[in-house]
């Protein structure tokens, strides 16, 4: 490690974790990483970081470490192993999911929403491919507020679309990209109405167990969940507090999902196979519409490489995956204290493992 340290010492002190205030000042790219270089750097850099993280590279786990605590009342320290709530992060196991259901001849993403929804307005322009782009037009829930009343309580999902349902379009289906949680809400729906199985059973039976993702599902808050994260935000006076209770099962099939980052990166694996989807449909997944957005992933050039990414929040928790493919590089972060600048963690972290100079803001 020594040196390790006089190589790298000068550039590592340069910054600290974003959450004190500085940022990184044209600090040179650093190469030839090893993974006690990275571990070293990743160290110094997110001290103050709460969450967990795995950083891999052509198959090779690099960093793979928690920070911080799991509970922060009893001292229970963040590892690979904790489990978080994963947010948005939910939206791809939902996009697999429907096309999972697509290849075995049970729907079409070109299929409209009336076909399963017969009264719902405007359906008939509404396709399931809309839904999964964020192109339909149809209000995001999460701008209602009595939704955000309902998210403390056991709200049936009929009720809850019943929130966005009836309100004017925002725009043509197809017009335009606005992100939009209603419909996966309505995607959820539909997994269910044609599998026959509940969204989590689904969900469970086709991606997770097939995986062995066994640390992944939908948080329920009455589940005895072994090193499950507690959530945690600051008040006015930056002071550490219990984040407030969310009944995650509402957000459904837009968010309700937990995982960890060990998990994530066996899915991260499974994606450059065909063991879940083929490769047509995984490429219909990963392909830009409107708002460089595909179906449950975002697509766009990090620091000059092409990545496949998606992030997540929910009360006391964020989380943010990462697939470079042209690099075989996946980088995910999990946190669950806010606020944390996840972004730019996770964007000074790809720079130093893929030799890209950080440039000051």
């Amino acid at each position: 490690m020594t040196k390790i340290k006089n190589t790298f010492l000068v550039k590592v002190l340069l910054v600290t974790v974003y959450a004190t205030g500085l940022l990184f000042l044209n600090a040179a790219p650093i190469s030839a990483h090893d993974a006690q270089d990275l571990q070293f750097i990743v160290d110094e850099y997110i001290q103050k970081f709460s969450g967990s993280i795995l950083v891999a590279r052509n198959g090779e786990v690099l960093v793979k470490k928690g920070y911080g605590m799991a509970n922060y009342e009893h001292d229970i320290p963040n590892t690979p192993q904790t489990i978080f709530r994963i947010g948005s992060v939910t939206k791809q196991f939902t996009a697999t999911a429907i096309m999972q259901l697509q290849e075995r001849g049970l729907l079409s993403v070109d299929d409209s929403l009336a076909k399963y929804i017969p009264d719902y307005p405007n359906g008939d322009k509404i396709t399931l491919h809309h839904l999964l782009s964020h192109t339909s037009g149809i209000v995001n829930i999460s701008s209602i507020p009595e939704h955000r009343t309902n998210l403390m309580l056991p709200t049936p999902l009929e009720k809850t679309i019943s929130l966005f349902k009836n309100k004017p379009l925002e725009f043509s289906p197809g017009e335009r990209f606005k992100y939009c949680n209603s419909g996966y809400q309505l995607l959820g729906y539909i997994i269910e109405k044609v599998s026959g199985k509940s969204y989590e059973e689904f969900l469970e039976e086709n991606i997770f167990q097939p995986l062995d993702m066994a640390d992944s599902g939908m948080d329920k808050h009455s589940t005895i969940l072994k090193n499950r994260a507690a959530g945690y935000t600051h008040d006015e006076n930056n002071i550490l507090i219990n984040a407030p209770y969310m009944n995650a099962p509402v957000t459904f099939a837009a968010g309700s999902l937990y995982s960890t980052v060990e998990d994530l990166y066996r899915w991260d694996r499974a994606l450059y196979t065909e063991k879940i989807l083929k490769k047509a449909s995984l490429d219909k997944m990963f392909t830009p519409n409107k708002g460089n957005y595909g179906y449950g992933w975002r697509i766009h050039e990090i620091l000059n490489h092409k990545c496949i990414h998606h992030a997540g929040g929910q009360y006391g928790f964020q989380a943010n995956i990462a697939r470079f493919v042209d690099d075989d590089t996946c980088i995910i972060l999990l946190s669950n204290v806010l606020p944390v600048k996840l972004r730019k963690i996770f964007e000074d972290i790809t720079a130093f493992v893929l030799d890209e100079k950080i440039e000051s803001p």
